[in-house]
């Protein structure tokens, strides 16, 4: 089961790259990834490639944070460093969201939320 938990931690992170994949050409209106269309960044006169170039910092960071939470979480790194860690990957995946927000990632905020709920207010450490 800790395995399983590493592996969805490894893969929440690595879905965070999905910002920096090009629209396809039949998302329409639809395509939640698209950095140059975030509203936050739009409205602040950010230009699309260093909005780009924001998501893509944030999206290495993420998925970094999340790999090495998850070799926490089976072990491999101290479990100890649980808790800074999990709270740094869910804190940064939690701004890149919500600078390059869109209503389908909602999902991922409350996986985010999940995971400071758990390790950072309840103090949980696998066994």
């Amino acid at each position: 089961m800790t395995l399983l938990f590493g592996l969805f931690l490894v893969a929440h992170g690595l879905v965070h790259g999905l910002f920096m994949v090009p629209r396809p050409p039949d998302a329409g209106a639809s395509w939640p990834f698209d950095p140059s269309e975030s509203s936050l960044l739009i409205r602040l006169g950010v230009e699309p490639s260093f909005a780009q170039a924001i998501a893509a910092v944030l999206v290495a960071v993420t998925a970094v944070a999340f790999f090495l939470t998850a070799l926490t979480v089976i072990g491999i790194l101290p479990a100890d460093w649980l808790r800074p860690i999990a709270i740094a990957s869910a804190s940064v995946s939690l701004i890149l969201l919500g600078i390059f927000f869109h209503p389908w990632l909602v999902i991922g905020i409350a996986i985010d939320v999940a995971i400071l709920w758990a390790v950072g207010l309840n103090g949980w450490i696998p066994g």
